[in-house]
């Protein structure tokens, strides 16, 4: 199922930030902490891309408490089989480059 994805970073790093259920700017903050503030989201492009996540079932909104706009969302288990599955190609790509750097290739 996922072997045929290759994640975008930013897209990585939604997911990585939503093993634990979280709102907007809580995503916003991990993500940046997590890319060593490489990856800086604007409010549009989070909500963008979280919309297209859940649309895909990778991730769900969670139900709003009474009187919150607070959005939180959390990964699903198809949504935690792409991270896992990327997080193997990733290594997978490492591993070729060092071996080829090593001469072993």
């Amino acid at each position: 199922m996922a072997d045929s994805y290759a994640l975008t970073e930013t897209t990585y790093y939604i997911l990585l930030a939503l093993v634990q259920p979280r709102h907007g700017y809580g995503i916003m903050q991990v993500v940046e902490e997590y890319s060593q503030r490489r990856i800086r989201l604007a409010a549009g492009t989070l909500y963008g891309a979280l919309n297209a996540l859940v649309e895909k079932g990778w991730i769900v909104q969670l139900p709003v408490e009474a009187g919150s706009r607070r959005k939180e969302y959390r990964i699903t288990e198809d949504g935690l089989m792409i991270l896992q599955d990327e997080i193997a190609r990733l290594k997978e790509l490492a591993e070729n480059g060092e071996a080829v750097l090593r001469g072993e290739k």
